[in-house]
C-alpha cells in the first residue's frame, strides 16, 4: 500500500482520543496534556467518570461551558474555559505539582514528537528551533503511574514518530507505557514496540513500513474499531 493510500486510511484525532478514553478506569485521577490530549475528556465511556487534574490548580473540572457562558477566571492549563463538577477543588500551583511529583495521578496522556521503543519521550522541542515549551511534562512523565501518548503514526512529511531512539531533546526516559496512533495501539514492553490493535485495512507490513523500529506481536492483534465521530 502506498503512503498516500495509508494517509487515507487512518483515525481522526477525535477517534484516537476516543480510543484512549476507553482505557481510563472509573475514578482514575488523570492529567491531560495541552492541546490534542484535552480531547480525551469528551469521550469517557458511559458509567465511568475520571477525575481530571490540571496543573494550574483544579481537580475534577467538568465539560466546557456553552459558548458565551465562559468564566475566563476558570480555565485549564491550556487556557480553555472549563466548568466544575460537584466537589471540585482549587489549590496553589505548587500544590498541584506536589500531587504530580508525589505519585497521586493514575494516568497522564500526552502528545509526542517522537517515542522510542524503550519508552523515551520527546515532546517539547524539535531540535534547536522555536521557543522551548516543556511545561509540566517532565514532571508528569515521571510522576504519573501510567503515561500514554496519543499521536499521528507519522509526521506531516511521512517520517516515523515511533523510532528506535529519539533524536529530539528528551522529555523523559523509559516513561511511556502505551501509544495510541492514527493506525494502531502499541504497548512498550521490555524495550520493544508490541502491537495490540491495528486498523483492519492496514497490514502488519504496512504498519512496519511506517514505523522507525521493529514491531513485535505477543498475542493475536485485534482490529482497532472506533465509532464515526
Amino acid at each position: 500500500m502506498s503512503t498516500g493510500d495509508i494517509d487515507d486510511i487512518k483515525l481522526s484525532n477525535a477517534q484516537i482520543a476516543w480510543r484512549a478514553a476507553q482505557d481510563i478506569e472509573d475514578g482514575a485521577y488523570v492529567n491531560l496534556g495541552i492541546g490534542f490530549p484535552e480531547m480525551v475528556a469528551r469521550y469517557q465511556p458511559p458509567g465511568r467518570r475520571a477525575i481530571f487534574h490540571t496543573e494550574n490548580g483544579i481537580l475534577d473540572f467538568g465539560e466546557p461551558p456553552a459558548s458565551g457562558e465562559e468564566d475566563w477566571d476558570l480555565i485549564n492549563a491550556g487556557k480553555r474555559a472549563v466548568t466544575l463538577n460537584p466537589g471540585a477543588a482549587f489549590f496553589h500551583h505548587a500544590d498541584s505539582f506536589a500531587m504530580v511529583r508525589g505519585g497521586h495521578l493514575d494516568v497522564a496522556i500526552l502528545g509526542a514528537y517522537q517515542v522510542a521503543q524503550t519508552g523515551d519521550l520527546a515532546n517539547w522541542r524539535v531540535g534547536s528551533k522555536g521557543v522551548p515549551a516543556v511545561g509540566g511534562a517532565m514532571d508528569l512523565v515521571h510522576g504519573a503511574k501510567q503515561v500514554f501518548v496519543i499521536t499521528e503514526h507519522v509526521t506531516k512529511d511521512g517520517k516515523p514518530k515511533l523510532v528506535e531512539a529519539c533524536t529530539f531533546p528528551l522529555t523523559g526516559v523509559a516513561c511511556i507505557t502505551r501509544v495510541y496512533t492514527s493506525h494502531a495501539v502499541i504497548d512498550i514492553s521490555d524495550g520493544r514496540f508490541v502491537v495490540r490493535e491495528k486498523l483492519a485495512a492496514v497490514s502488519m507490513e504496512d504498519l512496519q513500513a511506517m514505523t522507525g523500529a521493529p514491531l513485535h506481536v505477543a498475542a493475536p492483534v485485534v482490529d482497532l474499531v472506533v465509532p464515526e465521530l
